[in-house]
């Protein structure tokens, strides 16, 4: 099947047939088997001083590093001066929800976490640690996170399973004085709001009155109904479906069980509405979708009767809960996925660096949603200004000057927000952000044209 719509130049998407797409899904899964024991990982440590002569280490080490550990004892925040950690995130998961694997355990989720460090330092400039945890109790899992602070400048939460997971994030967010962020929840929803205000736009409708329908009710789709509402989304507008159906407050399986998205069952849904997918989606303007891999989730006469002109993310991976292709045929305006082989694709990997950049440059205790929105905001704002097609409502990772203007929103609304325990000017942090990432993406290049770096193997 080939969809009629032209996108740079091509179909919206080539298919010769269903078992060339399914061969060209599985080739990256083929290389990961041969390169990852081929690099033996993905990361290492790069010293960032230099070492003329053995004497040097007198100066990195002992004698002389007593001189700093003595001046950071008399003032702990000399810190951040004098060591890394205000540049060194750590990337922490108990392995229990990875990917699309569900529960793989620490060990199996550590090549997950290596990557994210890996997309942390090229597109950020940040440096990242990959922690996996042995622990499945949510409390022991916070004592450890909190014992790590006096390491690190940020924490960022990965591939737990809910409803842990949002337990985990409120408290340690309350409990530590450096940034907890949950990517699986907060840079979802900064990249899923920054492509629905450039949908909005595109399609002439505006935030305060648009109906919404969002298929699934985990992690991702709860702090995506968050940030939404504070984009100023009325939530009665708004209807959320879970795996058992449209929320609502006659819901009582939902009120003991999980008390976040009891509160989506008692805000949201003004009219009331029962039933499932089909029902909630019936007169909507967008669909936001991250719940399970289709295809199939999603049909196609489903879309024909939401409203003129609909918005349609359809998010789960690796497979949308419906093909882009038939979204199109069945009417949908504006297509986004999670899929870098289709356009508009929704990733995480535009968020979390940046925001990071930004949070860390002024030494944030926390990093709010009104953050997060003001990267979302920021992320639109790129989009907007290379022009917005149907096809391209957001930024890819190749526009890698998104970083930095995302990294200055960010620091930029901690300063306001008083979270901020420095305050560098604008320029200030737009010179350090893009100084920051253009150092990490020559370091690669350096490293490759030398050598040091070997030469991915020949297929």
């Amino acid at each position: 099947m080939e969809a009629k719509d032209k996108v740079r130049g091509e179909s919206f998407c080539e298919l010769a047939s269903e078992s060339e797409q399914v061969k060209k899904a599985e080739q990256p899964g083929k290389l990961a088997l041969k390169y990852h024991p081929y690099y033996e990982g993905k990361i290492e440590v790069v010293s960032k001083v230099p070492v003329r002569t053995l004497d040097d280490f007198a100066i990195w080490y002992t004698p002389g590093v007593a001189e700093p550990c003595e001046e950071i004892m008399k003032n702990v925040e000399l810190v951040f001066e004098y060591t890394n950690r205000g540049n060194l995130v750590a990337v922490v998961s108990d392995g229990t929800r990875v990917l699309g694997l569900g529960n793989i355990g620490p060990e199996a989720a550590l090549p997950v976490m290596e990557g994210k460090c890996l997309l942390f330092k090229y597109l950020g400039g940040v440096d990242a640690v990959p922690i996996v945890l042995r622990s499945r109790d949510a409390d022991h899992f916070i004592e450890v996170v909190k014992s790590l602070e006096p390491s690190f400048g940020g924490i960022n939460l990965e591939d737990i399973e809910k409803p842990k997971c949002f337990y985990i994030l409120d408290k340690l967010r309350k409990e530590m004085n450096i940034p907890v962020w949950h990517d699986d929840q907060q840079g979802t929803a900064a990249v899923e709001v920054a492509a629905l205000i450039n949908a909005l736009k595109f399609t002439g409708r505006k935030m305060h009155q648009v109906k919404i329908a969002l298929i699934g009710a985990g992690a991702a789709s709860q702090a995506i109904a968050r940030i939404i509402f504070k984009a100023g989304v009325n939530p009665k507008n708004v209807i959320v479906v879970d795996s058992k159906g449209i929320l609502h407050p006659d819901r009582t399986d939902v009120k003991d069980s999980d008390p976040y998205k009891w509160e989506l069952c008692l805000i949201t849904n003004g009219e009331g509405r029962s039933g499932g997918i089909r029902e909630a989606l019936k007169g909507a303007d967008v669909c936001i979708a991250t719940s399970r891999p289709g295809p199939g989730v999603i049909k196609k006469e489903w879309i024909k009767e939401m409203a003129d002109n609909p918005i349609v993310f359809a998010c789960a991976n690796p497979v949308p809960e419906i093909w882009p292709w038939e979204a199109k045929e069945a009417g949908a305006k504006i297509v986004a996925t999670g899929r870098s082989d289709f356009p508009n694709q929704v990733n995480n990997s535009l968020a979390f660096p940046g925001i990071f950049r930004g949070a860390l440059d002024v030494r944030a205790i926390t990093i709010t949603d009104e953050m997060c929105l003001a990267a979302a905001y920021e992320l639109a704002k790129v989009a907007e200004d290379r022009g917005l097609r149907e096809d391209s409502i957001l930024p890819t990772m190749d526009d890698w000057e998104v970083y930095p203007r995302e990294a200055v929103a960010v620091a930029l609304k901690a300063i306001e927000q008083g979270v901020a325990r420095i305050k560098p000017s604008k320029d200030e942090l737009m010179e350090r952000a893009f100084t920051m990432i253009k150092r990490a993406r020559s370091q690669v290049e350096v490293l490759m044209k030398s050598g040091h770096i070997k030469p991915v193997p020949e297929n």
